[in-house]
This record gives C-alpha cells, structure tokens and sequence, in this order.
C-alpha cells in the first residue's frame, strides 16, 4: 500500500523514507535505537522515521513505547535538539508507557538536517 507520496506503508526501509520526505520539504526526526537490556521488542539499530505531520515508517519498540517515540520525535523536530529516550518497567511504571516484557530501551532521536 502506497501513500500520497508515493512512500510506502510498512517498509523497512527507513532511511530512504526519511531522505525521500526530507527532500520533498518535510521535516523529519529519525529514532534509533542504541541500547537493550533484557527482553526488548526490537534490537540495537533498528529505527523509527517521523514526519512533521506524525507520519512515521519503522519501528523502535511497539505499542505505547512507540506512540511516546513519535511524540517525542515531533518536539524534537520543533526544537532541533537531540534526545535520548530511556523505557523500561518498574512497580511505578507498571500502568504507564513501558515495557511490560521487563526489558529496558534506549532510543536516540535526532532531526534530519
């Protein structure tokens, strides 16, 4: 299935996504993922491309993680300022973005310039 744009839906293939909208005008946030602890949904590397309208391609984690990653990615793309994510489960977090499977995350986001 393909967008408007010609992208896509599901493609592994982020980085050509995220260079494809870039050069088409959008601003984009590329999540990576750079550290796993435990049980994680996704390994090392794996990336996440968002749009400034919250389009996104790829996958970091899943689930509510993911929703909090392409938040997160569209203030980073406001504020061009590189974050580093930390997800993980404690009796705190139990009913709040995390991961459930006991694992931890950390995902680094960056604007594409």
């Amino acid at each position: 299935m393909a967008t408007d744009d010609g992208i896509r839906i599901g493609s592994e293939n982020v980085l050509e996504t995220a260079v494809t909208w870039h050069g088409k005008g959008k601003a984009v946030a590329l999540a990576t993922v750079v550290l796993t602890w435990g049980s994680s949904p996704r390994p090392v590397g794996s990336q996440l491309a968002v749009d400034d309208a919250g389009a996104f391609v790829g996958s970091v984690s899943g689930g509510c993680v993911e929703g909090a990653v392409v938040r997160a990615a569209l203030d980073v793309i406001k504020q061009g300022k590189p974050r580093l994510l930390n997800f993980g489960i404690t009796d705190e977090q139990a009913w709040d973005v995390g991961l459930a499977c006991g694992g931890e995350v950390q995902i680094y986001l960056e604007r594409i310039e």
